[in-house]
């Protein structure tokens, strides 16, 4: 069933689920569009982890509200109904275009690296509440430039 919530797990279980889901390299990834996502297990922290003081992004909070969606990014990434946008850079000001934003489920995002039109590597996934309007606000996805 897609978009299924996972819980009651420890951190240690939540990410050997991300391991084993999405970092086996005999399992591939791929987009509805046919890009294959590679995972690698160091992206772990920097999605399921929340800083605990916004201004110094130390990263040092477990999210089970992120982690319980741990499925979703799979399910998002394959979803041909998504939303693709260009994410924006919020250090340069400017738009990335070598990085594709699916939304999905109204607000739960996940973002990809594009190294070419072939292939990918993921980079995290949350639920955008605050920020969601000025990502969609934010250009189409119209492959890199």
């Amino acid at each position: 069933m897609p978009y299924q919530k996972i819980r009651g797990n420890t951190p240690e279980e939540y990410r050997q689920i991300f391991i084993d889901t999405y970092c086996n390299p005999s399992k591939p990834i791929y987009t509805f569009d046919k890009i294959l996502v590679k995972f690698y297990p160091d992206m772990f922290d920097h999605t399921f982890y929340e800083s605990d003081n916004w201004k110094k992004k130390d990263k040092s909070l477990f999210s089970y509200n992120r982690a319980e969606k741990i499925l979703w990014i799979k399910d998002a990434l394959e979803d041909s109904t998504a939303i693709l946008k260009v994410r924006y850079n919020s250090k340069t000001k400017t738009n990335d275009h070598s990085r594709r934003v699916a939304i999905v489920k109204n607000d739960f995002i996940v973002i990809i690296w594009m190294k070419n039109n072939k292939e990918a590597k993921f980079i995290t996934a949350f639920q955008a509440y605050d920020s969601i309007d000025k990502i969609i606000q934010g250009p189409d996805w119209k492959g890199l430039k």
